[in-house]
Parts: structure tokens; C-alpha cells; sequence
């Protein structure tokens, strides 16, 4: 990646790092337009930069979070005593003569804080796989596949329009909204050879399409009722549950108040 688009990958996770503080900071002291002005700034900002990501640099199918959160354990270089070992010669592992097990020798221990419990030879394996899976480049996207991604960005753009036209009581929204998120997915679905981080961002998609049970107006009219009795239903009689789905049931209020909790 060049710089100007890890530059670009940098502010877009800063954007979705912060949009939730910004949206309830912002109505706190401001009220409801402040609110509402904060939100279509930042969904279009965050459009911005996701289409330049698109067009421009070919970035292709694009991640939520945009960078990946790193995994220190996992990205953990050899111990230096590893790699003095193997220029030597010295041999890290022995195997057992009648077990035929392989085990770890003892001049080849490392610290304790760099210390696994897998073989050398699995553990260079698995992180050369996991290299290779970081460095691969994205698919390249055709026309279907450009529009589909493009239609994915500016769905919350044409959300925050249409709640501005018909109001946040309408049903026209919401249709809107899941007709652009289910057309983007099946446009998307044609395309083989994805690399395993677009799979996932493809999975993810579509478990998000069960938003759409708790966004409104589908949630005050028909799931509230629903899934507040199941918590309640759990809570009663299920030992244990109780400590999870009644902070979850007074939870549900303010998350249904939070745009970026539930349409970001």
C-alpha cells in the first residue's frame, strides 16, 4: 500500500473509532440538529474517503475496521536464540526413539516471555501463512462488482436523505436501506477467488443484515414486544442467564437511540 492510502485507512478507522462519542457528545450539548449534522458530516466523510479507496487506489472489497487490529502474539518474530540457533546448526528439536515424539530441545528454550508450545517448524509455518495472507493483494473488481461496492458506501448517504424526506417513521427508509444492502451482496456474490479477509467482510455483511430486525420502525411495531419477552423468558428461567439479558434489556432503549449503533 502506498502511503496517501494508508493515510486514507488511517483516518477512515479514526472516523469509526470516534463516531459514536461525536454523535452523543454532539446532542449532548448541542441537541437533536446538532446531532444529525454531526452524523451526515461524518457518513460523508467516511464516504469520501471509502470511494477514493475504490476508484482511485482499487482498494476493492473494503474491511470493517479498515486496518486490521494487529495481533502481537501472533505477529511475534522468532526469538533471536532461534535464529542464532538455526545459523549454527544446532538442532531445536528431538525426537523420542520409541515414541517417535517430537519435542523441544533444551538449549533451544527461549525466555519465558517468548516461550510456545508448538514445534519450531509449526510455528514458521503458521506465520508464513499468516504473512502471506496479510500481504495478499485484493481481488480486482469488474463493473458488477465496482457498482456493487459503490452501492454498499453510499447506503448510508441515501439512508440519511431518505429519513430526511420521509421522516424516521416511515417505512421507506428502511425498505431503501435493506434493498441497497441486499442488491449490493447478491451483485458481489458472482465474484470467486476472494482472499480470506474478503470472505470474511462478506460474512459479516450478511449476519448484519439481522439489523434489520432492531432498526426502527420494524423494531417498535413488531420486534420490541418479541425479543423483550424472550429476555424476560431467559431471565426467569434459565439459572444464570439473568446477569446477561436484564442489563441487555435496559440496554436496548439507549442502543435504539444511537444512529451509529444501528445504521453506522
Amino acid at each position: 500500500q502506498s502511503l496517501p492510502q494508508q493515510k486514507l485507512l488511517t483516518w477512515l478507522s479514526v472516523l469509526e473509532c470516534v463516531e459514536v462519542f461525536a454523535e452523543m457528545g454532539t446532542a449532548r450539548v448541542w441537541g437533536e440538529m446538532g446531532r444529525w449534522t454531526i452524523i451526515v458530516l461524518i457518513q460523508l466523510a467516511k464516504a469520501i474517503l471509502r470511494l477514493l479507496l475504490l476508484l482511485w487506489y482499487k482498494a476493492g472489497i473494503q474491511t470493517s475496521p479498515p486496518i486490521v487490529p494487529l495481533n502481537r502474539e501472533q505477529q511475534q518474530p522468532l526469538h533471536s536464540q532461534d535464529m542464532e540457533d538455526n545459523c549454527s546448526g544446532k538442532d531445536q528439536t528431538y525426537v523420542g526413539r520409541r515414541s517417535s515424539r517430537v519435542v523441544r530441545s533444551l538449549q533451544s528454550t527461549p525466555s519465558l516471555q517468548s516461550r510456545h508450545w508448538g514445534s519450531p517448524q509449526q510455528r514458521e509455518k503458521s506465520q508464513s501463512q499468516r504473512a502471506e495472507e496479510m500481504n495478499q493483494p485484493p481481488t480486482p473488481l469488474g463493473l458488477q462488482e465496482t457498482i456493487a461496492e459503490s452501492i454498499y458506501i453510499t447506503r448510508p448517504l441515501l439512508h440519511l436523505l431518505s429519513l430526511g424526506v420521509w421522516g424516521q417513521r416511515s417505512w421507506k427508509p428502511w425498505l431503501l436501506s435493506a434493498v441497497l444492502d441486499i442488491s449490493s451482496l447478491s451483485l458481489l456474490s458472482d465474484l470467486k477467488d476472494l482472499n480470506r479477509r474478503e470472505r470474511a467482510e462478506l460474512r459479516r455483511r450478511t449476519i448484519l443484515l439481522l439489523y434489520y430486525l432492531l432498526r426502527s420502525p420494524f423494531y417498535d411495531r413488531y420486534s420490541e414486544g418479541r425479543i423483550l419477552l424472550l429476555l424476560r423468558l431467559l431471565a426467569d428461567y434459565v439459572p444464570g442467564v439473568g446477569f446477561v439479558t436484564r442489563p441487555l434489556m435496559d440496554y436496548l432503549p439507549a442502543w435504539q437511540k444511537i444512529y451509529f449503533y444501528n445504521w453506522g
